[in-house]
């Protein structure tokens, strides 16, 4: 994940020593209905991630909660690998980190642990560096999304709320709306991983112009039913882009 040439590396600078960075970051739920690779909502379920930069070289990790018994404790733990690739964007290195981890959202089911995760290590760096180049939220979700290819999940863990996102050439971009009060998520967590990866396989590569046209006046809908009215939740979250190729992957919750 690094994102500068060995030559440029060696120019870094190196983030202070004794620096002590807490942020908690929410779970997301994302690919809402019809809104798929855009609609994201944030939910009151927080990931909590520590980092003391150390003189020397030591890696220590203090992990507990979801995933903390499979996870490495080594360069390859992705805060580890995100902090690294922020700091590098932004002319930095470190030498010593000690990485606490309190983990609540389960890892693939469907909860963004990935983008939990690297919105925090990216939090973490832009903290870590001096104030002067220390960057804007906005820098932040353009480094998130990039490496997460796409921006759902990471805008509303960012920024909270419900999350309308596109991108405009390069750049990604997210507006966000507030929910309606009488909204409140109910999370179902399967008992069974599925990858991004695999979830993304089982799409075609296009589809009838007739459901791009049905999903664009189903995505409008929804996003009027989270915010103004949601007695229109169920018509609003029907898709014709994602869910029913997915659903031979997730017999539980398409039965539901």
């Amino acid at each position: 994940m690094s994102l500068q040439t060995p030559a440029a590396a060696a120019s870094l600078r190196t983030v202070a020593a004794g620096q002590r960075i807490t942020v908690r970051v929410p779970a997301t739920s994302a690919n809402l209905g019809p809104g798929y690779d855009s609609l994201g909502l944030a939910l009151s379920l927080y990931d909590t991630v520590s980092v003391e930069t150390l003189d020397g070289d030591e890696l220590a990790f203090e992990l507990s909660g979801e995933g903390a018994d499979t996870l490495p404790r080594d360069a390859s733990h992705l805060v580890v690998r995100t902090i690294d690739a922020a700091l590098e964007r932004l002319g930095y290195r470190r030498s010593g980190l000690r990485l606490s981890a309190v983990n609540v959202s389960p890892h693939g089911r469907g909860l963004g642990s990935s983008a939990s995760a690297t919105v925090a290590a990216v939090l973490v760096a832009a903290e870590l560096v001096d104030a002067e180049v220390r960057p804007d939220r906005q820098w932040v979700l353009q480094l998130c999304s990039e490496i997460e290819g796409h921006p759902d999940n990471v805008a509303p863990a960012i920024f909270g709320s419900l999350a309308l996102s596109w991108q405009d050439g390069a750049a990604f971009r997210t507006a966000v709306a507030r929910v309606h009060r009488d909204v409140v998520p109910i999370v179902a967590v399967p008992d069974y991983e599925l990858s991004t990866e695999l979830a993304r396989s089982l799409l075609p590569s296009s589809v009838p112009h007739s459901a791009a046209a049905a999903n664009s006046g189903r995505a409008a809908l929804l996003v009027h039913a989270l915010t103004q009215d949601p007695s229109l939740l169920l018509p609003g979250t029907e898709d014709y882009l994602h869910q029913g190729y997915r659903a031979s992957a997730m017999r539980p919750s398409a039965a539901l």
